[in-house]
């Protein structure tokens, strides 16, 4: 019975076949084959200019890419990096639980964390953090309008390292709440109400069921915040920690041979930005498989 039917089909098909008469023809699209003609024109051109152009330089951005001190402030970058990323999301962690708390003062601190931090620019912060020492000349331990028992001086305790920590770490946590509090939101509040009802303290519950569900929704934008940091701690040349930029300028200082030097720092933010950006799009399609399949055992 099957086998009659097939045939039944082939034969239908190769009648449609026979009774049509006009070729298929692919529809022609002029547009793009101007495109393509324009966008090839433009990098050949493109390649043309770096190639004899003698401004760029090819010669020195080869003797400089390897030498010490841009691999010193390469490390120092991304040592920024990390650090002000951890501190960041832990930041942001506290503040977004605290932004989601019943209780009202800890809504209104943490509401007036985010509100100042993103409202003041990130090169002011990291400025106030470089003179904080004409603010507070020491740092002390003891009782308010009373006796100090322990003193320093604020330079020794807040160096210039840790001045670029401080902005771009406390200044990432306030983006980072928001980031952490939209992930905190996505998990139905089901899944609170029934860890509760078997037992779990409400700190248990955030840390066992929402915070591990929500960081399918958190992960993503973490990685593009990642890699804006990676670009961010050039900021920090303005209170003279030597990152990558800064000991690139510090080269071309001496030598003039500014664009060159440039090119070399840009290589580096574009090596380190790729490896960065194939990470977290592995990251996503793991954490998409993951959905899909929660998805399809759901619809079953």
């Amino acid at each position: 019975m099957r086998n009659s039917q097939l045939d039944n089909a082939l034969d239908t098909s190769h009648d449609f076949l026979a009774l049509t008469t006009k070729p298929v023809l692919r529809r022609r699209r002029p547009g793009q084959i101007i495109a393509v003609i324009v966008v090839c024109f433009a990098v050949v051109y493109g390649v043309w200019i770096l190639v004899t152009n003698p401004g760029f330089g090819w010669a020195t951005v080869g003797q400089y890419f390897l030498d010490t001190r841009i691999l010193g402030g390469l490390a120092i970058t991304l040592e920024l990096t990390v650090i002000a990323m951890i501190i960041g999301f832990v930041v942001g962690l506290l503040v977004a639980v605290m932004r989601m708390s019943d209780n009202w003062l800890l809504r209104g601190v943490s509401g007036a964390y985010i509100w100042f931090f993103r409202g003041t620019p990130l090169l002011v912060q990291l400025l106030f953090w470089g003179f904080a020492a004409v603010l507070f000349p020491t740092i002390g331990l003891g009782i308010p309008w009373g006796p100090t028992f322990v003193e320093w001086n604020t330079n020794d305790v807040i160096s210039l390292f840790a001045a670029a920590i401080l902005g771009l770490g406390l200044n990432e946590g306030a983006y980072m709440a928001e980031i952490v509090r939209a992930g905190l939101l996505s998990v139905h509040a089901g899944q609170s109400e029934a860890s509760r009802s078997m037992g779990f303290s409400q700190t248990h519950t955030l840390r066992f069921v929402v915070i591990p569900q929500a960081m399918k929704v958190i992960i993503p934008p973490v990685g593009n915040e990642v890699i804006s940091m990676l670009k961010t701690t050039s900021l920090v040349i303005v209170i003279g920690v030597g990152d990558l930029l800064y000991n690139t300028q510090q080269i071309y200082a001496q030598n003039l041979k500014q664009i060159p030097l440039l090119i070399v720092a840009s290589i580096w933010y574009i090596l380190l930005t790729s490896i960065l950006t194939l990470a977290q799009s592995r990251l996503e399609k793991k954490y998409s498989k993951g959905n899909a399949l929660l998805l399809g055992k759901a619809q079953r």
